[in-house]
């Protein structure tokens, strides 16, 4: 009989997506229990300080409230991550705006928001810091002996043996600032929790194994006694990697205190005063140079504002550490990176996860280094490509093919960027609207970093139901990038079988394995080549035992597996992660196989500057990856067309205005994000270069299109107006400024 076509490489249906156009999806704001009671969180109004009381004002039924504070954590106060320094609530002081003090349970939301605005606090009031260079200087010590949660340093040869030789040594500094990932769904949770059953997460997250690591030492459960499952969600970007942890653990010292369910669903202004960010960078770049327009020694010094607590910063800071030197190649390579502490809410994930604040960086400088040459900017680049064969700043080799050239070459004329360079030029001279174009060339590293996957060892597995469907069992997560789809094109190819035959299930921590964090590019390189192994291991079952043989449909495998799990009860594959022996990584070092596969691309931004009202305008995009096999082509152009719309976002929109530590522009109508008119056509295309140890050859996507939109855009409004401006949000103030200095 006929095999039924496959599935990898077409745009098929999407698995969740009927459901969510006709509204049958539930999201966790749609869930509701018997008894269920609303939860709240009441915050500090001060960055820093000692609490001194506590008061309960207002007429206030205050006996019908649940009121937990720290004294009510049963385990240990902290969110479990990387250094557990931050609390579940503040106990004695507080070290940010914001900062959960306690917490309110009601069976009447309306009443409960009242009485949130009569708990008060009395905080003696202690100095704090707000900015990287105070934090630098030690202004204040708040946190650790230094302020500094993280450093690293790469080095590749030998940096100080090159400056006094040079031809040229160009230096730069620029500025990357915090953007809020607006999801289209805010953060929430439902919580059951008691003594004998243990505790019960329903929630909009992304991680549900991180949620059920954090729960674990909160309440001194044993592991069978936490269970975490994922509802349907509205977006993560990141930002909802580990906040959930924090917002779980409420929800569950309030169902546990009271005996309810209780369900906490943030408001917009409260998710986006409270919750995390991208983090604010400072990069400086010092550059040798021959005059030949070779890179001879790059000295980097990124930090990272990481807030008040460490939370991710750490392995943020790594990714932005290990991009920064870029896709070129130069024999001598010093970074210096730091992840500071302020007394801001601490920064978190966000898409692109420490590569956008360094890529940019980066990208802006080359074009500098470029103009001191007195070469282009496309000259300057080829020059410097790295090839196959030679090594990046962390002295990984480079193995697979890459063709930086090529890319630059198809982009640049997709584009039409040097007809269009030597149009704008004639015409700025008589415009008050000048026009420009420019471009960024990076890469982006899938999976985990150095022995990250090693550590993870991500399982997953699939089963045969008793109707002859099978499900994929993994931890990974439908966020709106079409996780469910993707497995099910994976695992019905892998089955030779069509894609009605194959389940997703429901991320649920009691019934699905650990197959790590739906992060870092991963799911599908990663996660989706297990579930191929998975798929082939269960198929070998059935040949091996009889019940399936060559040539078979998709019934036929049907009735296979149904007959397989008659007689013997259950038919399960599972596939674990095994490094491969040919990835080596010093994480003391911080040297050798940074990760097993990067994208790579070139993005073009074609720009429009008015010098009347200096407003920005991106007229037109050209984005150029090459990313393995494309999987999805529709889900593939749509990972890039979201990336590059918030990346334009990053670049000239989304500016989170502080005042002493806290957003004070939380609102949609104060901080401005790109709208439809804003974002301009996104012309998208791939290449494909099969990635060996990918499923069908497919390397990661998500993260890459928010690394170079923003390097492109102000490359190109230099190419308009010729102002270097080194720094993001680029506001139409800014510019004013700019053009009037």
């Amino acid at each position: 009989m006929d095999r039924p076509q496959a599935l990898i490489g077409r745009a098929v249906e999407r698995k969740e997506g009927r459901d969510k156009v006709v509204g049958r999806s539930k999201y966790i704001d749609d869930i509701t229990f018997p008894g269920l009671i609303h939860g709240a969180t009441v915050r500090s109004p001060a960055a820093r300080g000692r609490i001194r009381g506590i008061s309960f004002e207002g007429n206030m039924p205050w006996d019908e409230f649940t009121i937990v504070t720290a004294k009510d954590i049963p385990g240990h106060n902290h969110v479990a991550l990387l250094m557990n320094d931050q609390p579940l609530l503040a106990d004695g002081f507080v070290n940010h705006p914001e900062e959960p003090v306690l917490l309110l349970a009601h069976a009447d939301k309306y009443l409960l928001e009242e009485a949130r605005r009569c708990v008060k606090f009395d905080i003696e009031p202690w100095p704090a810091v707000f900015t990287i260079e105070e934090s630098l200087a030690r202004k204040e010590l708040i946190w650790g002996q230094d302020n500094i949660f993280k450093s690293y340093l790469v080095e590749k040869g030998d940096v100080d043996s090159v400056w006094n030789t040079a031809d040229f040594v160009v230096e730069g500094e620029y500025f990357t600032g915090a953007q809020e990932q607006l999801y289209i769904e805010n953060n929430g949770i439902i919580a059951v929790a008691n003594a004998q059953d243990g505790v019960s997460i329903w929630g909009s997250m992304q991680c549900p194994y991180y949620v059920h690591k954090g729960l674990l030492p909160i309440f001194k459960f044993p592991d069978d006694k936490v269970r975490v499952i994922q509802t349907e969600t509205g977006g993560g970007f990141g930002g909802k990697e580990e906040y959930p942890t924090l917002i779980s653990g409420h929800a569950a010292l309030l169902a546990l205190k009271s005996g309810k369910p209780v369900k906490i669903i943030y408001d917009r202004a409260e998710d986006m005063v409270a919750t995390t960010k991208r983090h604010p960078a400072r990069t400086r770049h010092r550059t040798a140079v021959s005059k030949d327009g070779k890179l001879l020694a790059q000295e980097i010094d990124f930090v990272i504002d990481g807030g008040a607590y460490c939370t991710l910063s750490p392995v943020v800071l790594s990714r932005g550490t290990i991009h920064s030197a870029g896709p070129y190649f130069c024999p001598n390579v010093r970074v210096k990176a730091q992840a500071v502490a302020t007394n801001s809410p601490p920064h978190g994930a966000f898409r692109g996860f420490g590569a956008p604040q360094s890529i940019f960086a980066l990208e802006r400088h080359m074009d500098k280094i470029a103009q001191v040459l007195k070469l282009s900017p496309e000259e300057f680049r080829r020059r410097n490509f790295i090839k196959d064969g030679e090594t990046t700043a962390t002295g990984q080799v480079v193995k697979d093919k890459v063709d930086m050239q090529a890319l630059l070459t198809k982009a640049l004329a997709l584009s039409n960027y040097h007809a269009k360079r030597e149009v704008f030029t004639e015409q700025n001279q008589r415009s008050k609207i000048k026009k420009g174009i420019g471009f960024a060339t990076f890469m982006h590293g899938s999976g985990f970093t150095g022995s990250g996957e090693k550590y993870l060892s991500s399982v997953v597995g699939i089963e045969g139901t008793a109707q002859g469907k099978v499900r994929v069992l993994a931890a990974s997560t439908e966020i709106g990038q079409g996780t469910n789809t993707i497995f099910t094109q994976i695992a019905a190819d892998a089955l030779g079988v069509a894609g009605d035959v194959v389940e997703v299930a429901q991320p649920d921590t009691k019934f699905v394995p650990n197959s790590g964090p739906t992060v870092a590019s991963r799911t599908v390189m990663v996660v989706g080549k297990l579930v191929e192994t998975a798929a082939t291991g269960l198929k070998q079952t059935l040949v091996q035992s009889g019940f399936l043989h060559e040539g078979y449909s998709s019934r036929q495998f049907e009735e296979a597996v149904a007959g397989y799990v008659k007689k013997f009860g259950q038919l399960k594959a599972f596939s674990q992660y095994k490094q491969p022996p040919d990835i080596n990584w010093d994480d003391a070092k911080y040297q050798g196989d940074a990760y097993g596969a990067y994208a790579w691309a070139v993005y073009v931004a074609e720009v429009s500057v008015d010098t009347v009202t200096y407003d920005t305008h991106v007229d037109n995009f050209v984005a150029l990856q090459e990313i393995g096999k494309v999987m999805h082509p529709v889900f593939a152009a749509g990972q890039i067309e979201g990336g590059v719309a918030q990346a334009i976002g990053y670049a000239l929109y989304e500016k989170v205005v502080w005042k002493e530590g806290r957003m004070i522009n939380n609102q949609m109508t104060n901080y401005i994000m790109p709208t439809a008119v804003d974002v301009p056509p996104i012309h998208v295309f791939f290449e494909e270069q099969p990635y060996s140890r990918g499923p069908s050859g497919a390397k990661g996507i998500g993260e890459l299109p928010m690394d170079g939109p923003a390097p492109a855009i102000l490359n190109a409004i230099e190419n308009a107006t010729g102002l270097s401006l080194n720094h993001i949000p680029l506001l139409p103030e800014d510019l004013m400024e700019a053009i009037h200095d």
